[in-house]
């Protein structure tokens, strides 16, 4: 059976239906079974606890792919470089054993080549770091939005039952 999360994200609704649904359900099940009709729920914080777990769970969600970007957006200079590094010593090596003496102009199209390596790996992690910088943003809005859900729905319920 699917996820309920991965159904409301897959149709594009908002993780505060979670936060919403997990509330209700708390208030519901303090309300009905063996409270007679019409009583106050018996923890109000409860409410609101399991709504912050329900936050969590949706950010927790949200986050699944952040450390991907992260790492190549982290890694990938480093394996061009390395890719660069090799294929200048490359092209040296083999300039040095044919000729016996590197020339700029010998090593120049083994240095290019080389070079691409490192343009290969900025063209991954620019794109991954503004990607996780524009994804981390949107989730700490979603977050602090869900935070201020929370707040106000237990305060709401405070309200009516008070």
């Amino acid at each position: 059976m699917a996820d309920p999360r991965t159904l409301r994200a897959a149709a594009g609704a908002s993780p505060l239906a979670g936060l919403y649904e997990a509330g209700f359900r708390e208030l519901q099940g303090q309300l009905t079974g063996t409270n007679p009709p019409g009583t106050k729920p018996r923890n109000i914080n409860a409410i609101g606890v399991e709504m912050r777990l329900a936050a969590a769970e949706e950010v927790r969600a949200m986050e699944k792919w952040m450390s991907w970007l992260a790492t190549i957006g982290s890694v990938s200079p480093f394996i061009g470089l390395f890719g660069t590094v090799l294929g200048v010593m490359d092209a040296f090596d083999g300039t040095w054993a044919t000729t016996g003496a590197a020339s700029l102009r010998a090593v120049a199209p083994g240095i290019a080549e080389a070079l691409i390596t490192t343009a290969a790996g900025l063209f991954a992690a620019i794109p991954a770091v503004i990607a996780y910088n524009q994804y981390l943003q949107s989730i700490r809005g979603q977050a602090t939005r869900m935070d201020n859900f929370t707040m106000e729905f237990v305060s709401k319920i405070e309200t009516l039952y008070s």
